[in-house]
Formats: C-alpha cells, structure tokens, sequence
C-alpha cells in the first residue's frame, strides 16, 4: 500500500514539474492534465496518510483512534471525488472542442479554470456534512476512520458523488461524441475537421480506459459494498478494498504518463538531453 502510494505521489509530482517548467506542455488539454496530477498528489497524500496511520496502530497494537482520523476520512472521501473529476472535466473539454469548436470561451484557460475551481469547491463540500453528523467512525479491525458498510444514505451518497456520477458522465460523453464524430464522416467534413474529430474522440477513449481501470482495481469494493447492503461484509474490508485503490492509483499515473504525448515527449527530451551531455563530457 505504502509502496503504490508513495510511486503515484512521486509520479504526480514529476508530471507536474514538467508541465510548469516545459512551456510546450503550457496548453489548455495539459492544464486539465496538470489538475489530474494535482488532484492525484492530494489523493495519494490521503492514501498514505491512511496507510501510516493503520500500520503504526497495527505494530504499536493500539486500539483507538488519534485526533486526526476523522478528519483522514473526509480527505479521503474528497480526494477521490477530486480525482475522478479530474477525468470528467478532460472529456468535458474534448467534448466542447469536437461540437462547439466556435465557442472559443468555453474552450479558454479561464472557462476551464472556472470547471476545476468548481469540482474542488464541489469535492471538498460535499463530505463536509460527515464530519459534523458523526458518519465517519472509527472501524478497530481496520485501523480506519470510514463510512460504515450498510445500506443507508450517508454511504449511497458518497458512491453516487464519488464514483457513479463522474462515470456516468464520462461515458455518456464517449458514447455521444463517437455518435458525432460517426455522424460527421458520413456528412461532406473537411478533412482538417474530421481528423481534429477524430483525434479527440481518441483522447477521450483513453480517459475511459483510465477510468476503466480505476472501476477494474475498485471492484473489490464495490462487491464489499454491494455485499454490505444484505449481510456482514468481511472483518478486514477496508483494509482489502484500500490495497486495490492504492494500486489503482499507480496503475493510473503510470497509463497517463502514457496516453499524454507532449507530456513523455518533454520527459524523454530532458532524459535524452542528459545522457547526450554525459557522453560528450566522458568524450
């Protein structure tokens, strides 16, 4: 756990040092790319924080909680939303570019940095009404202060702004912009157009495999979720869906590292430019 969170912190921050310092990665698609990784060193930091706590209770034996668990939490119930909606804003943009490639504003730095300033707002309210109704408590077995599994509002809604929503609208995205994009090369298109079309529709298909492995690495969850609303889920429950959302984490940087040309075409530049300036000083 400790491992995979710490990889997808130091991953998020190395993305994100490129995208500043690089000023070919200074565009509006990285922006959205940069609050990714920006939402990803505060959902890994929450992760971790959640890791180190569970793991000095389990060595030290200690059976209560600290002053701060509660409020671990929250930030891990806000981070995870923060971080999905990164992606929903990513085909929300693609999106705008392919059917409203007119409407400049809507595809400005400004209207875009409007989106992420309101999902951060959205994503840090939304769990704020735990903490003053006593929701989170603090489960002994998994070293973790969490929502309990059972079949009631407080754990529908936060699956329903965590997860359901953002991946909802993701995929409606894709499915409505490969119905356009069908539609469009079927009617007279420019080429420029329909290759611009096209090259979106890709982007957003790769968002949706990021998404996807997300939704594959939480199913562990989910079933322990699902299970929680007609028996008793397992002891460690926690503590089994937890290890898949760490690696998931990982996983999802490594696959955007991957997806995102200008992003590890400015790291193989800095990576290849180094060990030229090696060989010639060695020369």
């Amino acid at each position: 756990m400790v491992i995979c969170t710490s990889l997808a912190i130091i991953l998020s921050i190395l993305f994100l040092f490129i995208i500043i310092l690089d000023k070919t990665c200074h565009t509006v698609p990285m922006m959205m790319t940069a609050n990714t990784c920006l939402s990803a060193i505060v959902a890994g930091c929450s992760l971790l924080s959640i890791s180190m706590f569970t793991l000095e209770n389990d060595v030290k034996q200690i059976p209560y909680e600290d002053s701060f668990c509660i409020l671990r939490g929250y930030f891990s119930y806000a981070s995870c939303a923060l971080f999905d909606y990164s992606f929903l804003l990513q085909s929300i943009y693609r999106y705008i570019t392919v059917v409203y490639p007119f409407r400049l504003f809507w595809q400005s730095a400004k209207f875009q940095a409007l989106l992420i300033c309101s999902t951060w707002i959205f994503s840090f309210v939304f769990p704020a009404a735990y903490m003053f109704t006593n929701s989170v408590i603090y489960n002994v077995d998994n070293q973790i202060c969490q929502l309990p599994l059972r079949f009631a509002f407080p754990i529908i809604y936060a699956a329903c702004c965590i997860y359901i929503i953002p991946v909802s609208l993701i995929m409606l995205i894709y499915l409505k912009l490969v119905r356009y994009v069908k539609q469009m090369s079927k009617r007279v298109t420019p080429i420029n157009v329909l290759a611009r079309a096209e090259k979106e529709l890709r982007m957003v298909q790769r968002t949706v495999i990021l998404v996807t492995i997300l939704l594959a690495l939480g199913i562990p969850y989910t079933i322990i979720l699902i299970m929680s609303f007609f028996t008793n889920p397992p002891k460690y429950r926690f503590r089994i869906a937890f290890i898949f959302i760490d690696v998931s984490l990982a996983f999802v940087m490594i696959a955007l590292f991957k997806f995102t040309d200008p992003l590890r075409t400015s790291l193989m530049r800095r990576v290849n430019g180094r060990t030229n300036t090696v060989v010639a000083t060695m020369t």
